[in-house]
């Protein structure tokens, strides 16, 4: 007897007609049948399987699922994986930030572990950390340690601390710091990267070698570590020149290296071709497939697949924008450190939120990857025969509301802490409320602030989204579940959201509701807007750490080079000090006059800068062409003393593209000892 076509069925066929339930295959889950065909086929008021021609359909239930459990077909789920999430978004806010793992806060890791047995520390881009303590002994008047930093190789050390005393290594002796803090050739540093064989560190050999403590065989393959040696002074003086008591020791150090995939010379399976990166996207990459100790998946499953897409987003995240100020900065950059106690999701975050990132694994273990940048190209479609049903949430709760959004980031200028940007807020909804509804959106990864700021107006936009929900998908709408973007076209079962875009927020297998659950949120439609002069905001406060003389050191926040009429000059954002009764001075030399030598300081003083926006923003007079500068930055007082000249920048001058930026995070390749 054949299929007696209903009322609804027919509407179906009609609000539908010549709508394909696909989107473009770019993303890699390709193309499946369209409501037609499924129709055509047949239709007798149940699916009949194969629904689809996607290949991907049969592995995500034998790559994700595994087995034992319920049988589906000829398929075994277990009960577990059902629950498991196919897409993961970031999380910055609200109680699914509470409720997941997180890695350490930036302020924990300025004290070595002194456990027996300490966790593992790993990293990647720039962190401060000082690792684990592997030995502390004294010997005669010489106190002696050797802290593990992370326990695989880095690119380098940047800066030291003694507590929160920023020193400064000439060779392997620290030089005074605040006056005469630690003392000059006092105490000495010996770093390792690494290596693997790597070397041990003879001086301290030399104290414990007889002994058997710490011998040529405690070489530390594969692990970055530091070993110091101070020589304790006479007891009077003992406060003057450790004001702490013994030399809490933390560095900042430029960490993983990591394979680039868009690099053709770098081998996946070669570490040594590897470079180190700030990019998300390529660190991602390497926690997801590398990391010795992140989720180990097989490179050639989860990234060769769709390593197209890897690329591309890995350029989305370099793109460059513009900053009020002038010049430019990566669209994304990221930078933190974890240790083995917690899950390797918690660093994932990290990173997914560091560039407002997608992720989703398919079912033949490739994992598919969107940074946060709007693209139509990613917009999958649902339609009324993808839904068996669905939750929608027009409003938010009183307690849930958020009309105020405050950005917290991990901020160099103030020795890598937490630290607060300003903040986003809707006034027309404080008033109605009554008052302000503030909510911190966490990025422990990012280092600029900039950066944070973009980051939490993308994410104030979607919470001030009302329309959010679930979904409950049917297996024919199996690629949107591989979409970060959805378009709707409900016309009949849930026409308030017909046309709308949302964001798949999140995504699990649900059997029992007939397919999978979607977790979304409508997106907004200015989710990419930003005008720097506008929604930029002022740069955080660095409190001031004065010196001896009482005048603050001066921090550099940005530095370019602007090209003019056939010349050049170099721009330098500072950070404000917050005084008035000091005056901005500048100096700047040429890197290598020849045979590596650099050339004479050229000093400028600006008695009339006025701070704007939390900056002090000078220019220099003209400078060579074609050539690097290294620039710092200094405070002077009103009785004519020098605060600490700031850590040297440098910059690369052109008259022909005034839109070439090296800012302060610029690779290390650039940075010379000057």
């Amino acid at each position: 007897m054949a299929h007696r076509i209903t009322p609804l069925e027919a509407a179906i066929r009609e609000a539908l007609k010549g709508k394909p339930v696909s989107y473009n295959p770019g993303i890699g889950a390709f193309e499946t049948t369209t409501t037609q065909e499924f129709f055509a086929s047949g239709w007798n008021g149940e699916y009949q399987w194969p629904v689809h021609k996607d290949p991907i359909f049969v592995p995500i239930f034998t790559a994700i699922l595994g087995g034992g459990g319920i049988t589906f077909g000829s398929t075994t789920i277990t009960y577990a994986a059902i629950a498991s999430a196919i897409v993961t978004t970031a999380l910055t806010v609200g109680l699914s930030y509470l409720l997941a793992p997180t890695p350490p806060k930036p302020e924990d890791g300025r004290q070595p572990l002194t456990q027996a047995i300490p966790y593992r520390f790993w990293g990647v881009g720039r962190a401060r950390l000082a690792g684990a303590m592997m030995l502390w002994e004294t010997a005669d008047d010489l106190m002696i340690s050797v802290q593990a930093i992370v326990a695989h190789r880095i690119n380098g050390y940047i800066d030291y601390y003694f507590n929160d005393d920023k020193i400064v290594l000439t060779g392997n002796d620290v030089s005074a710091a605040h006056g005469n803090r630690y003392g000059t050739t006092r105490c000495q540093l010996y770093t390792r990267i690494g290596l693997t064989p790597e070397t041990a560190i003879s001086e301290i050999v030399a104290y414990f070698g007889a002994d058997d403590i710490w011998t040529d065989n405690h070489r530390g393959d594969g692990q970055a570590y530091i070993g110091m040696v101070a020589k304790s002074p006479q007891a009077e003086d003992f406060q003057s020149l450790f004001p702490y008591g013994k030399p809490a020791l933390s560095v900042v150090a430029e960490l993983a290296l990591c394979w680039d995939f868009r690099e053709p010379l770098q081998d996946p399976e070669d570490p040594s071709t590897w470079t180190f990166t700030e990019n998300p996207a390529i660190q991602l990459a390497w926690h997801e497939c590398f990391n010795p100790f992140g989720t180990k998946r097989d490179f050639r499953k989860a990234l060769l697949p769709v390593l197209d897409m890897w690329q591309e987003e890995a350029d989305v995240c370099d793109e460059l924008i513009a900053r009020a100020v002038g010049g430019s900065e990566k669209r994304y950059t990221c930078g933190g450190f974890d240790t083995t106690e917690h899950d390797p999701k918690a660093a994932t975050n990290a990173i997914l939120a560091a560039c407002d990132g997608w992720m989703c694994e398919r079912g033949d273990g490739a994992l598919l990857f969107v940074a946060g940048k709007f693209r139509d190209k990613y917009v999958a479609t649902l339609t009324d025969a993808d839904i068996v049903g669905y939750t929608i949430q027009h409003d938010v709760l009183p307690e849930e509301e958020v009309n105020r959004l405050v950005p917290k980031f991990t901020y160099p200028a103030t020795d890598y802490t937490s630290t607060d940007t300003d903040f986003f807020e809707d006034v027309p909804a404080q008033l109605l409320a009554g008052r302000p509804l503030p909510r911190d959106a966490t990025y422990l990864w990012v280092n600029q602030w900039r950066q944070a700021r973009r980051l939490a107006k993308r994410e104030f936009a979607r919470l001030r989204q009302k329309k959010r929900g679930s979904l409950d998908v049917r297996f024919t709408g199996i690629n949107a579940v591989y979409a970060p973007w959805v378009r709707l076209q409900t016309p009949l079962s849930i026409p308030s959201m017909n046309g709308k875009l949302i964001n798949n927020r999140r995504s699990v297998l649900s059997v029992q509701r007939g397919g999978f659950q979607m977790t979304f949120i409508v997106m907004p439609t200015d989710i990419d807007a930003w005008d720097p002069a506008i929604d930029e905001g002022s740069a955080p406060p660095v409190p001031p750490k004065p010196e001896s003389d009482g005048v603050p050191s001066a921090v550099i926040d940005t530095v370019y080079a602007v090209a003019s009429a056939g010349s050049a000059y170099i721009r330098v954002a500072i950070i404000d000090p917050n005084t008035a009764d000091v005056t901005t001075v500048l100096r700047y030399r040429i890197v290598d006059t020849g045979g590596g030598v650099p050339g004479a300081w050229i000093e400028q003083k600006y008695p009339d800068a006025v701070p704007a926006a939390g900056l002090i923003v000078v220019n220099t007079n003209a400078v060579p062409l074609e050539t690097q500068i290294a620039v710092q930055a200094a405070f002077i007082g009103s009785n004519g003393k020098y605060g600490t000249w700031s850590d040297s920048e440098i910059v690369y001058t052109t008259g022909t593209d005034a839109s070439f930026d090296f800012s302060v995070a610029t690779n290390s390749q650039f940075i010379f000892d000057v």
